[in-house]
């Protein structure tokens, strides 16, 4: 029998044609990528393909014994399914956008254009780039199980305001990072409120908001261990680290951790020293260049 479009399926099925692409999206055999409605490998395997007309253009045609409804809801729970970023948005009740952006400043994917690029990180966690075939848009579909991910987890908390993650009633910090923030409590406060541990960490974070770069303090890695930057760049994905206290045995054993870190996840480091606090209009915009930031 011949496929038929989605359109025709819905009335075949009696529902309405918006409900019935709800249903498709929900199941991952579908995404919606700007105004367009692209298949995937999922609605592939399912008997989905891509037609042509002169007069609609490109449209997704079914076949008319396709079943939906049992299907979908074990499809849409398979963690080796893929899903895009407005599927995993309705899981977890942010639009595909928020999502995005979320992931964007986790470093797992870059803005490219009007679509979104997989970086090595987002490829190391099951994310897999894919392209419209009409306009060439890219875009990331990621395996279901990925909302799992503690990293997701925590910045998607942060994001929603959960008071007890903005307390850190429900975090996890090691004895390590615990001992550092005894031995250097937060008590400078820079231009834009942060608190921070130090004179020079303060000249860091003036510098950062007076040159308009947005910036965190001591933001988590996107990582399961626990391990904080001193500052975060998300613009560029660029974790700066000023090294401090170079006698303090407890301080260079968790420098020693951060390096490793940065090493095996291949994240962007920025490194500062003290000797630089006095230099920072020479020093930050070389460094901050060769990383893709112009800083003036």
């Amino acid at each position: 029998m011949d496929k038929i479009s989605t359109t025709a399926l819905s009335k075949l099925r009696s529902m309405s044609s918006k409900a019935l692409f709800a249903q498709l999206e929900n199941a991952g055999w579908i995404v919606r990528l700007e105004k367009n409605w692209e298949l995937t490998t999922s609605g592939r395997e399912r008997g989905g393909e891509v037609k042509q007309s002169d007069k609609f253009g490109s449209y997704i045609v079914w076949p008319p014994q396709l079943k939906i409804e049992g299907e979908a809801a074990v499809v849409a729970y398979d963690k080796d399914d893929l899903h895009s970023a407005a599927n995993i948005g309705q899981k977890v009740a942010l639009s595909a956008r928020q999502v995005n952006a979320l992931f964007s400043e986790l470093g797992w994917v870059d803005r490219h254009h009007k679509g979104w690029q997989l970086t090595g990180q987002g490829k190391a966690l099951g994310g897999v780039q894919k392209e419209s075939q009409k306009t060439g848009i890219p875009y990331v579909l990621w395996p279901l199980a990925f909302i799992h991910n503690l990293a997701f987890q925590r910045s998607l908390k942060a994001l929603k305001g959960d008071l007890g993650q903005a307390l850190g009633l429900n975090e996890y910090t090691s004895e390590e990072v615990s001992v550092f923030r005894k031995k250097f409590p937060a008590n400078f406060r820079a231009v834009d409120g942060h608190q921070l541990r130090s004179k020079a960490e303060v000249l860091i974070d003036n510098w950062l908001y007076l040159a308009d770069i947005a910036h965190a303090y001591e933001r988590r890695l996107p990582i399961e261990e626990d391990v904080y930057s001193t500052f975060y760049i998300p613009a560029g994905k660029i974790y700066v680290e000023l090294w401090e206290h170079e006698s303090d045995p407890e301080y260079q054993k968790i420098k020693q951790q951060k390096l490793q870190a940065y090493s095996k996840y291949g994240l962007t480091l920025l490194e500062l020293r003290e000797s630089d606090i006095t230099s920072l209009d020479d020093v930050m915009p070389r460094l901050l260049l060769k990383n893709g930031i112009e800083a003036y």
